[in-house]
């Protein structure tokens, strides 16, 4: 099975970001850039289904030339190799316009090795913008079915049936491939590398597909901009109810929400 990954790199969501002082600029300085988590739970889950059925992944991303660090921590756990998409023609795209992005270089690598991905993996959304908008746009983008969510997924006769968390618990959904699946956390962690895999990973080629190379795609003008950008109001402490019997306590409370107004 041959399989794509898509991957972004993002700051480390572990570590608090504030902004600059006076401006609505966000102050990286200090944080690790890191593979945005949502797609380290798509590059194991793509993994493992590899190890499962047999077959080869590519982990491809849209960035500078720091994000070759995000390709590199992908061939060190289960890609086989890895492309770096990186134009300044690129730099102001959209998540539409990274979509016709990713879409002209599956079609540029699948020429290029001469037959087609069955599975392209993308993670839910990013941890840095969280809207979740590149998976579906690609799917429409190539024109191929798309599942969102997946927590797992088995190769069957006809496709793959994957399993797709919602509000309301799970479903299983089967689907013919090619298609385009989203990945959300699930029951199993990603693996770390090893010290053998980190060096093998460094010494392998990551070739960087221009805009010339995907045959001058246009991601359009952005559809999208930011009007306003502002940190979250600090969590106000809360109240400790501590009467002598629990009814008291719920008296209290009560009466506290209804002078809240919130009853």
């Amino acid at each position: 099975m041959e399989i794509l990954v898509c991957l972004k790199q993002v700051p480390d969501d572990s570590v608090e970001i504030h902004l600059k002082p006076g401006t609505e600029e966000v102050n990286l300085d200090g944080v690790d850039s890191v593979v945005n988590a949502f797609d380290t739970y798509a590059l194991e889950m793509a993994a493992r289904l590899k190890e499962a059925v047999g077959g080869s992944i590519t982990a491809i991303t849209i960035g500078p030339e720091k994000a070759r660090d995000a390709v590199k921590t992908c061939l060190a756990v289960g890609a086989n190799q890895g492309y770096l998409i990186s134009d300044p023609a690129f730099e102001a795209a959209d998540t539409l316009g990274k979509s016709r992005i990713l879409a002209a270089a599956v079609r540029h690598l699948e020429a290029e090795a001469g037959k087609p991905f069955d599975l392209i993996f993308c993670g839910r959304e990013a941890t840095d913008r969280a809207t979740g908008q590149v998976g579906p746009q690609l799917a429409e983008a190539l024109g191929v079915g798309l599942i969102t969510d997946l927590v797992d997924i088995e190769q069957t006769g006809a496709g793959i049936c994957a399993k797709q968390e919602t509000e309301s618990g799970y479903r299983r959904v089967e689907a013919a491939t090619p298609c385009v699946v989203t990945v959300n956390k699930p029951a199993y962690d990603p693996r770390y590398p090893t010290i053998k895999s980190k060096l093998a990973a460094r010494k392998m080629p990551i070739p960087v597909l221009s805009a010339a190379e995907l045959d001058n795609v246009d991601p359009g003008r952005p559809g999208s901009h930011v009007v306003r950008v502002y940190e979250p109001a600090k969590r106000q402490a809360g109240v400790k109810i501590k009467e002598e019997t629990c009814e008291e306590s719920v008296l209290k409370a009560v009466a506290m929400m209804a002078d809240a107004k919130v009853l």
